[in-house]
């Protein structure tokens, strides 16, 4: 009997792909993710129309404007807190310095929300002889780490027209470098330019989104050299 599997936001697939499906352990550096996180946040709340990006197009992405297109809420704690935080804001905030605002704790409350979904479960694990106490976090079923990752498998090798959340999905795994983490025998290069050319054929919202990303992810491994 097959498993129905329904869709999760943009974040939280992005969160199960960015993780060890045995181990819960990141594959990148949690603030990297965390800015991952708050661009799919972003991305669905566009998709959605909730929100959009000011017309200028002589600036880079990261100094675009966010606007509300309305303030509807969505019925998700996240993505209606980020309503909020463009909304209620003096004024319109800038991509990127929205991107790091909201990312600060948006890794620890992601990885809430799927526990409260069921999707995740806690668990806590001795290391160094029982003298270190690791909290760890696995899916519940091998499914959701699956789907997330057989949705790109399949863009990937041409299986599947990709929609909007999925193009999206695939800009933002080429960019914070998860590629290798679909576990195919591609080369990484090649896929994540394959990958970064499918999502730039999708929304011009999503596309500066992707990019504020890849800066802001990169102003992070510049800090880290100074």
């Amino acid at each position: 009997m097959s498993v129905s599997v329904p869709r999760l936001p943009l974040r939280d697939e992005l969160f199960l792909l960015g993780h060890n499906d045995d181990t819960g352990q990141p594959h990148i550096h949690r603030t990297a993710l965390a800015l991952g996180l708050a661009g799919a946040v972003l991305i669905d709340l566009v998709l959605a129309g909730r929100i959009a990006l000011d017309a200028n197009d002589a600036r880079p992405a990261g100094d675009r404007w966010l606007r509300l297109h309305t303030n509807q809420p969505v019925g998700d704690l996240i993505a209606d807190t980020a309503l909020a935080s463009i909304g209620f804001a003096r004024a319109a905030p800038l991509l990127k310095a929205w991107l790091c605002g909201f990312s600060d704790d948006l890794y620890p409350r992601t990885r809430a929300g799927l526990v409260a979904a069921g999707i995740l479960r806690h668990t806590a694990r001795r290391r160094l002889g029982g003298l270190v106490r690791a909290d760890v976090y696995l899916p519940t079923h091998t499914k959701w780490a699956v789907v997330a990752r057989a949705r790109l498998r399949y863009l990937a090798s041409g299986q599947e027209r990709p929609d909007n959340h999925t193009a999206a999905f695939a800009g933002l795994v080429a960019v914070l470098g998860l590629t290798d983490h679909l576990y195919l025998d591609d080369d990484t290069v090649a896929l994540t330019a394959h990958l970064k050319t499918i999502a730039d054929q999708h929304h011009r919202p999503v596309r500066d989104i992707t990019a504020a990303v890849d800066a802001a992810v990169g102003d992070l491994a510049t800090a880290t050299y100074r």
